[in-house]
């Protein structure tokens, strides 16, 4: 199994900001896509954010489009989600992805590898 180290969740209030970071093995990081994906309580895991291996693309759901920014630093093998002008429907518990597809995928099931979560509160 490959671990995914996430941290960087929180409280923030209503138009604040967070960056969550997560670290990935080397061969992992060089050859999957990486990605965020979201869980709210009683909702279905959903599609936030991923950038490929190659770091030539990126990919956002609507509902973050504007706000949220994903990139990595190779020399680190950490992805981010840089999360600004949080609203409170965005609270959830943040999942890092792995995928190595031809592209990333926004099914949770297709996923291959997932980090443990990190908790992300927004207050109004």
């Amino acid at each position: 199994q490959v671990q995914l180290v996430e941290s960087g969740g929180g409280l923030v209030q209503a138009g604040g900001s967070l960056r969550l970071s997560c670290a990935a093995p080397r061969r992992t990081f060089n050859n999957y896509h990486m990605g965020w994906f979201r869980q709210a309580p009683g909702k279905e895991r959903e599609f936030v954010a991923a950038t490929t291996w190659s770091g030539g693309s990126t990919y956002y759901a609507d509902s973050v489009k504007g706000r949220f920014t994903i990139y990595r630093d190779n020399a680190k093998n950490t992805v981010y989600l840089q999360m600004n002008s949080l609203k409170p429907e965005d609270t959830a518990v943040y999942y890092c992805s792995a995928d190595r597809a031809v592209v990333p995928r926004t099914r949770p099931g297709a996923i291959d590898y997932w980090g443990q979560g990190t908790q992300v509160t927004v207050s109004s």
